[in-house]
């Protein structure tokens, strides 16, 4: 009898900690090759996202289910809203502003002009509007890349050198700290950073992250200033403490290698989630069918709104 009343009291409580766990669902089977990017348009209601190797540019609106997408004919990114209307890309070879309406890109910088074999991958909007892009080289060869801020007149300057895949560009909800990813490294390191002059210093290491999770891929920030990390290899979404480096939480995704992650929906309580099909066996996809769609699950906490590009043109 105590061995079955023992059992019984371990099965509830297993149940109930199941029954808490956050349960993702596919909101799009859009098998994308590399899907990655996610960002809410609060403005529009509607989540932007790429994939990277099919260069497409994807307008999602979940209210409809309907998914808008635009080919830039080259490999792109990254995405952000501008505030006057329209997105800045990343493409492979520059920074564009682009018109949803009228379809129309306008290259307005490109700071990896003249190195061959790379190309833009991660970028966000920090607080005061400027654009924070990263590169990384085609080959992944380790130290090739760069982080680089745009400012409102489109010009730029370099910011982190020796990078090998750029990721994961968030500010704290103070606005007084900037969390930076570089994939191989597995860790996210921490800056100071001054919301007035854009510029960073102090690097640290933030959080180090277990081989056995997967690769820290895209990052968000939700309104406790808690970082909710994509696992590229690692069929999960995690949320870590800055501060203390430690894992808080741990969302399962029916996907081998997730991607990209942002807050948006009705008050930002949606998490919504890119992954991908590159980079996987004929084994894995049978195992992961729904790799490469966009996710959705609400975590129980909330966003921040996205930071828009602020142009002065």
């Amino acid at each position: 009898m105590k061995y079955f009343i023992l059992t019984l009291t371990l099965a509830t409580l297993f149940m109930s900690s199941q029954s808490q766990t956050p349960q993702s669902e596919l909101v799009l089977d859009s098998q994308a090759t590399l899907g990655e990017g996610a960002i809410w348009n609060h403005k529009t209601g509607t989540l932007l996202w790429v994939d990277i190797e099919e260069g497409i540019l994807n307008e999602f609106d979940p209210e409809t289910a309907e998914n808008r997408s635009f080919d830039m004919n080259q490999r792109i990114g990254t995405v952000v809203p501008v505030d006057k209307g329209g997105v800045l890309v990343a493409l492979e070879d520059g920074v564009y502003t682009f018109d949803l309406m009228e379809e129309k890109p306008a290259k307005v910088a490109h700071p990896e002009k003249g190195i061959e074999n790379i190309r833009y991958n991660d970028g966000k909007c920090d607080p005061a509007g400027r654009f924070w892009v990263g590169s990384m080289g085609l080959d992944q060869k380790e130290g090739r890349a760069a982080l680089y801020r745009i400012e409102a007149d489109f010009s730029w300057k370099k910011m982190i050198d020796d990078v090998t895949i750029s990721n994961g560009i968030v500010w704290s909800p103070d606005k007084t700290r900037m969390y930076y990813i570089d994939t191989p490294t597995q860790k996210v390191m921490a800056y100071d950073y001054d919301n007035a002059s854009g510029n960073i210093s102090n690097p640290e290491v933030a959080i180090s992250i277990p081989d056995s999770l997967g690769y820290p891929d895209g990052s968000t920030m939700d309104s406790e200033g808690m970082l909710w990390i994509a696992m590229w290899g690692g069929q999960a979404v995690t949320r870590w403490n800055p501060e203390t480096g430690r894992l808080l939480e741990r969302i399962t995704i029916p996907a081998f290698n997730v991607t990209s992650c942002a807050f948006g929906g009705k008050n930002l309580e949606t998490l919504f989630i890119t992954s991908a099909r590159a980079g996987i066996s004929e084994e894995q996809i049978s195992r992961f069918p729904e790799s490469g769609g966009l996710f959705k699950v609400k975590p129980g906490v909330k966003g921040m709104k996205a930071n828009f590009f602020r142009t002065n043109r």
